[in-house]
């Protein structure tokens, strides 16, 4: 099997307990193909979590999940030395937290302290954890899939624009078509029936259960190898450039962007729309890209990296309608 057959097949997987959530599922198969982590955001109830732990399950990884809480520490997310024993001396062992993992679910990243939240920072970036002076590097296969509830204020701390430019893409959830709704309900009764009719079985009489279809992690690699090799022409490139001088400099794109824009994208920003445009092409099946790509994954990219002004938010304008904006504002290559 190729890489893309198996990347279908990911992708399948992953949709047959997910109902009515597409763009949240391609969005996580551009994060896991781009090799960045994604912040998902949406009103609770709407298979953020579930999402993840499909991914995970339908690939040969570990998963591992970190409830953020205000009273949680740096050492409970990257671990600790630790006091043991060995030939009769005293001697220091790094145990390692669930941030050594290769899915990582961070549950409501945003009920924790900065303190608590810049202990990820060198593990998004630079993929590695240091304690005590020694550093250890994370598996190959490293993904955080951070996240939060936008409605909630009391016991929440927004995230630091330092950790939020390292998420390569903010994913908006929104609520399901009824169709799908009507999906959702069928799945979780099946679900529950299967859940009974395991439960009642004795451990004796139970078989052992069948393998899960999965993909494994070398699939995962062969895919971006693939995704290197797609070809970005200089006037995409400069199309990218673009768009992130017009957030930095609004006030030569017309007069909205100048009355919306406080502060624009950081060069990470022009690396990850990079990144996410060419899994796009490469999921789409073309070996270069096109600025259909760059605009399919604008929003994701560059939406948590604005910082908009007191105009804007006074007037209720979102990042996404600034984008819109900025994409009709920047000239497309010809």
């Amino acid at each position: 099997m190729t890489s893309r057959s198996d990347i279908d097949r990911l992708q399948k997987l992953v949709e047959a307990s997910i109902l009515g959530q597409q763009e949240l599922i391609r969005s996580m198969i551009i994060g896991l193909l781009a090799d960045g982590h994604l912040l998902l955001e949406s009103l609770p109830g709407l298979a953020k979590t579930r999402a993840v732990k499909s991914l995970a399950k339908s690939l040969t990884a570990d998963m591992r999940r970190i409830q953020f809480t205000p009273d949680l520490l740096p050492a409970d997310i990257t671990g600790t030395e630790v006091l043991h024993q060995q030939d009769g001396k005293n001697v220091f062992q790094f145990q390692p937290g669930p941030i050594f993992g290769n899915v990582i679910l961070a549950d409501e990243i945003n009920r924790a302290p900065a303190k608590v939240q810049s202990a990820l920072l060198e593990a998004m970036e630079e993929r590695q954890i240091t304690v005590a002076g020694t550093t250890h590097p994370m598996p190959d296969l490293f993904i955080v899939l951070a996240t939060q509830n936008p409605i909630e204020q009391e016991g929440t701390y927004p995230l630091p624009e330092a950790q939020t430019d390292r998420f390569l893409m903010k994913v908006l959830i929104d609520y399901p078509d009824p169709a799908s709704e009507v999906g959702v309900l069928q799945l979780n009764r099946k679900e529950e029936i299967e859940k009974t009719v395991q439960a009642s079985k004795s451990k004796d009489a139970a078989a052992a259960p069948a393998k899960a279809d999965t993909v494994s992690q070398d699939s995962i690699f062969a895919a971006r190898r693939e995704i290197n090799a797609i070809h970005v022409a200089a006037a995409i490139e400069q199309y990218i450039i673009d768009l992130l001088n017009a957030t930095r400099h609004p006030d030569q794109y017309g007069d909205k962007l100048k009355k919306w824009l406080q502060i624009g994208s950081s060069p990470r920003g022009g690396i990850s729309l990079d990144r996410a445009s060419r899994v796009n092409a490469w999921l789409e099946g073309r070996d270069h890209v096109t600025p259909d790509d760059v605009r399919s994954v604008v929003h994701p990219v560059l939406r948590h990296r604005l910082i908009l002004s007191y105009d804007a938010n006074a007037d209720g304008v979102g990042a996404d309608q600034v984008i819109d904006e900025l994409v009709k504002s920047v000239a497309v290559p010809a």
